[in-house]
């Protein structure tokens, strides 16, 4: 398992939003910035989501996404407005290395196959959102009716392999991860990654993700409290073992 710190960003800055709240908006520099700072810390894999992509359902901050990733040497992750295969292609242009797809492939998991036609397994990922274990899209605003697991199974049979579970009652609370929700999903599909996001925020929450021991619990993504000053990445990544 690996600490994957998160660049989330609005109106060119990286930003932090509580739950997922467009109206509670926290700014921390610039993305590039917060990107080789985490890369110095240590980290291996960047988190980036295009918050106004989210909102918006189109991609709006590519050319920034691509002076990110030309600025550090680590892997960069991209969701948020990714909706088609299109959107796809420009992220992997841009430099990005794993492509997160969350509300297009809760409306039309079959998406997936059309996506693996071009994409190998390891590039694509599936966000899923959940609140109460309900999907939710829409960058939060809608809920459907469909369980999160419900929607990894179905999008494992149409191929993928990696997916991303937020729940996001707990993002940017502090209040530590959903551990009853990843365990219903890693248990489900023990052949699947799993990284876990939403409301990690100290070396004791990380703690409780490793002691879950759950090979395919592969990931924790954190950001308020790494960008606040509540942990450092070292902290977070010593409470791993």
């Amino acid at each position: 398992m690996i600490i994957i710190p998160a660049i989330d960003i609005r109106g060119g800055h990286a930003v932090r939003l509580e739950q997922g709240d467009f109206d509670r908006e926290t700014q921390y520099g610039t993305p590039i910035e917060m990107a080789v700072k985490w890369q110095d810390a240590g980290a291996s894999l960047l988190h980036i989501v295009d918050l106004d992509g989210a909102r918006t359902g189109a991609s709006c901050n590519l050319p920034l996404v691509q002076e990110i990733c030309a600025s550090v040497t680590c892997s960069c992750e991209l969701g948020g407005g990714i909706r088609k295969l299109e959107d796809v292609q420009d992220a992997v242009a841009a430099g990005v290395d794993r492509v997160i797809l969350g509300t297009s492939l809760a409306n039309d998991p079959r998406l997936a196959s059309a996506l693996l036609e071009e994409l190998s397994a390891d590039q694509l990922i599936a966000g899923i959102d959940a609140h109460e274990g309900v999907v939710a899209v829409e960058g939060w605003q809608e809920r459907s009716t469909v369980t999160a697991v419900d929607l990894a199974k179905e999008l494992y049979d149409y191929g993928i392999r990696r997916f991303i579970y937020t729940d996001i009652a707990r993002d940017g609370m502090f209040t530590g991860p959903h551990l009853g929700g990843l365990i219903k999903l890693c248990d489900a599909l023990p052949e699947a990654g799993v990284i876990a996001s939403g409301g990690i925020a100290t070396p004791e929450h990380v703690h409780e993700l490793a002691g879950l021991q759950r090979d395919n619990l592969e990931g924790a993504i954190v950001g308020k409290a790494l960008y606040d000053g509540r942990t450092t990445y070292e902290a977070l990544s010593d409470a791993i073992t």
